[in-house]
């Protein structure tokens, strides 16, 4: 239609149960409008929306707000509390409009309020309280009314860097503990590649890719989202999931060093993880030590095995290098303690090559594009316009 602007354009995706899913972009990009729409607060000129089976694109207004009572909760930038009303009444407020009981709904914020780290404060006023204790109390508020997904709207960038990294890593504690289904929006990089399980990046209303943060940083869909990443610290974010060697050449605990020698061999490796019969990693070999086990006349024997050190797949490439030592993998492992890959010295060094080799290629194609329509060195820490 002349004359309109369009805020949200051809938008399609889904947001997996327990899953933190990240949108950002720039202000003016159509994020925020976005989130409103899940809610039903803005209504979609076209397509649907859907909370598990149910369209709330066909419901009532009355329907919509008790959705909005029983199932999504909003956690805002600006804290949106009452002034007049304590921060137990605050935390409480939303039990108060579902019509829970007074008892019920008091016991819930309280133990809500222990969550965010506010027991005692229950009786203060907002204005009593610091800017990070604001947002844990509208926190606080969302967790109390136990809905299944929570959405927030900036929620952190009202606040200075180290009380905003606290939240940071108060909501992925209380994700762990809790689970809940997490639309976060945000106009910073370094938080969405922090929080995130998926990240969706949006440019003029549109999604212009989709994905993990790894996927992210070492394949950008096009120039703008690779000047995105450009200063993003990959070795932060990139993990041992994405450098690990999946093939294992592991070993049953016990083999001989005849075994173990030929493994290598078989391999082209200089080492091995020995593992249990579970499949955790007990400890590793070195070519070395097997090949003068056999020198030695103990072919037959269960080769001495020295520690391994294991690291989560989730563990960052900055972390392994202080877990690596020497000639011997890192065994990394999955919840479980199973071994699911191993990173050798060699692998971890060419990775960090690669981290630089990354940087340098997306800090030159920024340099030589054209303009993108869109000042990203510019961008502003304000709510979206769209």
């Amino acid at each position: 239609m002349p004359g309109t602007t369009a805020a949200v354009v051809d938008v399609s995706f889904e947001v997996d149960a327990g899953e933190i899913f990240v949108v950002m972009g720039l202000s003016g990009s159509g994020k925020s409008t976005l989130l409103r729409m899940l809610n039903g607060i803005l209504p979609a000129s076209s397509g649907k929306v859907y909370v598990d089976d149910v369209e709330i694109t066909s419901m009532t207004a009355r329907e919509i707000r008790d959705l909005r009572k029983r199932r999504m909760s909003m956690v805002f930038q600006h804290f949106a509390l009452f002034p007049h009303r304590t921060v137990e009444q605050n935390a409480a407020y939303g039990l108060q409009i579902q019509g829970e009981p007074r008892q019920v709904r008091l016991e819930r914020a309280r133990r809500a309020l222990d969550m965010v780290g506010l027991s005692g404060w229950e009786d203060r006023l907002p204005e009593q309280l610091s800017g990070g204790m604001q947002q844990r109390v509208g926190l606080a508020r969302a967790l109390a009314a136990d809905t299944d997904v929570l959405l927030m709207d900036e929620a952190f960038s009202a606040l200075d860097p180290l009380i905003r990294r606290e939240m940071q890593d108060q909501l992925l504690g209380l994700q762990r503990q809790l689970g809940k289904t997490i639309v976060f929006i945000t106009h910073d990089l370094n938080e969405a590649m922090r929080l995130g399980d998926r990240i969706a990046v949006m440019r003029r209303g549109r999604i212009v890719q989709l994905g993990t943060a790894e996927a992210i940083l070492t394949d950008p869909a096009d120039e703008y989202v690779a000047q995105f990443v450009r200063d993003v610290d990959r070795a932060r974010v990139l993990t041992a999931r994405s450098v690990m060697d999946k093939q294992l050449h592991a070993v049953r605990s016990g083999a001989s060093a005849t075994d173990v020698v030929r493994a290598m061999h078989d391999h082209h490796v200089s080492a091995v993880v020995l593992v249990d019969e579970a499949g955790r990693p007990v400890g590793a070999v070195g070519e070395r030590a097997a090949e003068d086990a056999v020198r030695n006349g103990r072919s037959g024997r269960p080769v001495d095995a020295r520690p391994v050190a294991r690291v989560r797949e989730t563990a960052t490439v900055n972390e392994l290098f202080t877990s690596v030592s020497g000639p011997l993998p890192l065994a990394v492992v999955d919840a479980d303690g199973v071994l699911v890959g191993v990173v050798h010295q060699s692998s971890l060094l060419s990775a960090l090559g690669d981290v630089d080799q990354a940087a340098a290629t997306a800090e030159t194609s920024a340099a030589t594009a054209e303009p993108a329509g869109d000042a990203v060195a510019g961008w502003e820490s304000e709510d979206d316009h769209a």
